[in-house]
């Protein structure tokens, strides 16, 4: 015996199955991949800076070590002898400066002590910035110099180091 389905009976009905539009599964996918890549950026974007920018003052801080390499040699000498009153001028003056910026440097690639490396680093970014206040007229003639210049793209490495901070300074989670 054979029965004959019944069309339109609740029983005889297969169940469908949803199609979704070429523009929804692209939309889908899109939002799926936007999903990805925002979970990666939130992991690894800050790290990345924070090594780029311990790379840029470990290299510029071990150039200063070295006698005619660094091209600012005399300018980091006159900002120091007029941030100490004279006390510190010269080849004394770059070495600190390098070390302050090679132990900045190694710390942030390393990702250890970044507390004590944010703070030498704030210290630093006060000597790479004075010759904008110490030496204006001769930095601005009438436009900046490539001296000027040089230090002007140093804001940009502010703005990193700020970035930084904001999560090497970030509380850690309570512990239950």
């Amino acid at each position: 015996m054979t029965t004959d389905p019944v069309h339109g009976a609740a029983a005889a009905v297969t169940p469908s199955v949803r199609r979704t539009s070429p523009l929804q599964a692209a939309l889908a996918f899109e939002a799926r991949a936007e999903g990805a890549v925002k979970v990666f950026l939130e992991r690894w974007s800050i790290p990345v800076l924070r090594v780029a920018l311990g790379l840029v003052f470990a290299v510029f801080g071990v150039l200063k070590f070295i006698p005619g390499l660094s091209p600012i040699e005399e300018l980091v000498g006159r900002t120091w002898n007029a941030l100490s009153f004279g006390m510190i001028t010269g080849y004394p003056a770059l070495a600190i400066t390098a070390a302050m910026e090679t132990l900045v440097g190694v710390l942030l690639v390393a990702g250890v002590f970044q507390r004590f490396a944010l703070a030498v680093l704030a210290v630093t970014f006060v000597g790479i910035l004075s010759p904008l206040v110490f030496f204006t007229g001769e930095l601005f003639t009438p436009g900046p110099t490539l001296t000027a210049q040089y230090i002007l793209k140093d804001v940009i490495l502010v703005a990193a180091a700020l970035v930084v901070a904001s999560r090497a300074l970030r509380a850690a989670p309570p512990q239950h």
